[in-house]
């Protein structure tokens, strides 16, 4: 009877520290982790939203880079951080991609972590660097075909979207470009392409757009199901030749596991606030991205469903799993 007594006294004393938890949210500066390097599509989007939301709440929003291993590093950091939200995860769908690659990962991608929202949809584009010879999406095949391996690609690593997207993209049209690794993510990648290292590459069309526009980068197809209405011009990969090619992707934000769920409901609709402001609006609008602002049990689905096609998809390409 005592040791029930006692029982039921931690639960009541956890449940009130919880609930004076979830009362005073946030009373401290909030920590996005961004598993990619400064100047990214992940890190853009961070620093935009985290600015605004920090109007709201009273508070500051600190983007904090922390690069390495497809932005496992950076997720690995938040598993193991303090369930009280103060430190988010903001990542794209590699989340979801990461447990079909790697044989052990140092986190369980769900049981380690709870699905916040999914603060926006996106475009990939496929682009090659203008000191290239590659003008479209049919010309690349036919080069990579005349000269297998011959050809390279910027990774920003293995179980990214933008690794897995090309990969699909070699395993569908029969090609083989091989992968050169960036460390800091889409940035470097188009640094390395506007230089000329490196002939054409998967990236995010928010951070590819303006890059485009100027000239620095070469537009071939965009990976989703339909053409993007900030570049029209520019064909998806079906329509220039690799036939019910579609892949996309998404940014959420995750924090650990045991996190009160009233906290969690105050970041999403906090965050949902600062997406839908008019100002970010015209920005996300810019930057070619679809606005969601899902709540936790939304996005908890769709991040399950994502983890099962990913790992079909993963398989189908015949990808080697890693160490």
């Amino acid at each position: 009877m005592k040791r029930l007594c006692f029982a039921l006294t931690m639960v009541l004393a956890a449940l009130s520290a919880n609930s004076v938890l979830a009362q005073n949210y946030p009373n401290r500066p909030i920590r996005i982790i961004a598993p990619f390097a400064a100047g990214g599509a992940v890190d853009q989007l961070a620093r935009l939203v985290g600015n605004k939301m920090s109007e709201s709440i009273g508070q500051p929003v600190l983007i904090e880079n922390r690069t390495g291993v497809g932005g496992n590093l950076g997720a690995d950091l938040v598993a193991k951080s303090p369930p009280d939200g103060y430190t988010i995860l903001q990542t794209p769908n590699g989340q979801a991609i990461s447990p079909a690659l790697y044989r052990n990962l140092p986190f369980d991608p769900v049981k380690d972590f709870i699905p916040v929202t999914q603060l926006v949809a996106s475009t990939l584009i496929l682009v090659a660097s203008p000191k290239s010879q590659i003008t479209s999406l049919p010309e690349l095949i036919a080069l990579a075909k005349s000269k297998p391996g011959g050809l390279n690609y910027g990774s920003s690593g293995v179980g990214n979207p933008l690794h897995l997207t090309m990969e699909m993209l070699k395993h569908a049209a029969g090609i083989d470009i091989l992968a050169v690794p960036y460390r800091g993510g889409d940035g470097h990648i188009n640094a390395a392409l506007i230089a000329g290292d490196v002939q054409v590459a998967v990236v995010p069309l928010a951070t590819a757009r303006p890059l485009i526009e100027e000239g620095q980068l070469r537009a071939l197809a965009v990976t989703g199901a339909r053409r993007s209405p900030a570049l029209p011009n520019v064909p998806t990969v079906a329509e220039a030749g690799v036939p019910n090619f579609e892949s996309s992707s998404w940014q959420g934000w995750f924090v650990a596991a045991n996190t009160p769920r009233d906290v969690v409901g105050t970041i999403q609709r906090e965050v949902r606030k600062a997406l839908y402001s008019p100002d970010i609006q015209d920005r996300l609008k810019a930057m070619a991205y679809e606005t969601v602002g899902s709540t936790p049990e939304e996005f908890d689905a769709k991040f399950k469903a994502d983890l099962a096609k990913f790992a079909k998809v993963v398989k189908d390409a015949r990808i080697p799993a890693l160490d």
